[in-house]
């Protein structure tokens, strides 16, 4: 009887989240959720409603877990210890390798990507009931599985296998899954419904103002492109990531993050978030990033005040160390601490996306999923993976980013020995440094290190930098990565509900 409540549950949730998002501007408007099934779903307008409450859900999931699970898993980032306040130990543990089962935040993650999944199986399951046009009709279908895609690609690399649920639940007796596909077939899908995808949306220039910010054919080959890297499938890569076109890098890497440039050239692919009174669409990064202790310093908000929710994804002294001498990005990216009443306090925290409050507690920062310095970072890693070339257009991609960020170019035979790239294993070092820097706190280390198979040897070495900074302060086994830890744990609700088999740990 408990399962089948739980799976009512889910049902419920499925109908009330299928009708969200919104009738004029799909970047700042409310979901709707007073509407059901009997009465919607019936013309265009619904189904642009219902296709605006998949990209929704995106909002929540963007403030919370994929920065937890996407970059407080690598070496960038780490917390501020907060000695006063010890009521976040599960957010911790997720940092040093020691989140659980039954920790509630993998719950969280796994939930609310699995409600997002539903949004987008309800859209598909009405479409073509609707009458509309062939072109908006497709257009719809690709939006949706675009998002369907980018979710399951996030469980897949964090959970492995995960349940496949491509249909919409209509009564308890469909609940239950079929249990844990393979990783084989859930990247299948993945692949399928990104192919379906780029096959019928538009390039993003084709878009009205209105609805800027959408997902387009640029953002689905770009997403493919980096599905068949994880895979090592480099040729098939290439051919995806070279239909990304229409994009070009912002003049200066401080123009990218501002409030002012969202959607930018730059931009394949961000997160929309608005700070509308009498809403729930705007973001928090600098509250939630700025340092405990700063008061209003970082924030510049006398309105709010921070506590156990601030000080989070902390900057690394890895990272930090990580930028060369003169790198423009370090100083827009990261601080390294902040000048209180007492002086300066050295607790470094994230400034990218530090831009302002719009009211208190609330801001309007955009957070980027793809931008299009990460695609020609990718372009050139698959050219280098097909064979290195000394001068070639891989260079030319590399040099690019690094110029914009007043750094030289790398070249095989430079005379300045860490300018030097005279091998297929030196470029590809030279590019994972690239990538580590130019997309710090925009969750892309984590999963880099997983691909590329540097996880373990990496995340140790850092973790054992970390204890010695303060030994009291770290229990006992963090920091430990084995390989079966580069899985999350399925959340244990999940095991015991839907009978799925655990990753071992």
């Amino acid at each position: 009887m408990k399962n089948q409540s739980k799976y009512i549950s889910i049902a419920l949730l499925i109908l009330a989240s299928s009708i969200s998002g919104c009738k004029k501007d799909f970047l700042n408007q409310a979901p709707e959720s007073s509407l059901t099934d009997a009465n919607f779903w019936k013309t265009e307008s619904d189904l642009k409603q219902g296709v605006n409450g998949a990209y929704s859900s995106l909002r929540g999931l963007g403030t919370f877990s994929f920065w937890l699970f996407g970059e407080m898993r690598s070496d960038n980032t780490t917390f501020q210890y907060n000695a006063p306040q010890r009521g976040q130990e599960n957010r911790e543990q997720v940092d040093q390798f020691l989140a659980n089962s039954a920790n509630t935040l993998l719950q969280d993650f796994w939930r609310d990507t699995y409600t997002s999944i539903f949004r987008c199986n309800d859209v598909l399951d009405k479409v073509n009931n609707i009458p509309m046009s062939a072109a908006s009709k497709a257009q719809s279908i690709g939006e949706v599985k675009f998002l369907r895609a980018y979710h399951y690609f996030n469980l897949v690399r964090q959970f492995g296998g995960v349940p496949l649920r491509l249909e919409v639940t209509k009564a308890p007796a469909d609940a239950p899954s079929k249990g844990r596909a393979t990783v084989e077939n859930v990247y299948t899908q993945i692949i399928a419904d990104l192919t379906e995808a780029g096959n019928s949306l538009p390039d993003a220039s084709a878009y009205p103002a209105a609805d800027k910010g959408r997902v387009s054919k640029g953002s689905t080959n770009a997403l493919l492109g980096e599905v068949y890297m994880t895979l090592k499938r480099f040729s098939e890569a290439l051919i995806a990531l070279r239909k990304v076109t229409g994009y070009t890098l912002m003049p200066t890497y401080s123009s990218i993050f501002l409030t002012t440039n969202k959607n930018n050239s730059e931009s394949v692919f961000e997160i929309q978030y608005y700070a509308t009174a009498g809403t729930n669409l705007s973001s928090n990064f600098m509250y939630q990033f700025a340092p405990f202790n700063s008061g209003t310093v970082v924030t510049q908000d006398p309105g709010t005040n921070l506590s156990f929710t601030s000080g989070w994804n902390t900057p690394t002294t890895d990272l930090i160390s990580s930028y060369e001498a003169g790198d423009l990005r370090k100083d827009v990216s990261l601080a390294e601490g902040f000048t209180g009443t007492a002086g300066f306090v050295a607790v470094p925290y994230i400034k990218k996306y530090n831009q302002g409050f719009v009211q208190p507690g609330q801001t309007n920062v955009n957070f980027p999923i793809i931008r299009y310095a990460d695609v020609m970072l990718m372009i050139a890693e698959c050219l280098n993976e097909q064979g290195f070339t000394a001068g070639g257009e891989a260079f030319n991609l590399l040099n690019a980013i690094r110029t914009r960020a007043g750094l030289p170019s790398k070249t095989s035979g430079n005379p300045v020995a860490t300018l030097n790239v005279n091998s297929q294993a030196a470029f590809r070092d030279a590019i994972y440094q690239e990538r580590k820097v130019e997309l710090a706190f925009e969750n892309h280390r984590w999963f880099d290190l997983v691909r590329t198979g540097k996880a373990v040897e990496v995340m140790n070495a850092h973790g054992q930098r970390e204890i010695a900074k303060a030994p009291a302060q770290y229990p006992s086994g963090a920091y430990v990565l084995t390989q079966n830890k580069i899985l999350l744990p399925i959340p244990q609700r999940e095991v015991i509900l839907d009978n799925l088999n655990q990753n071992p740990q």
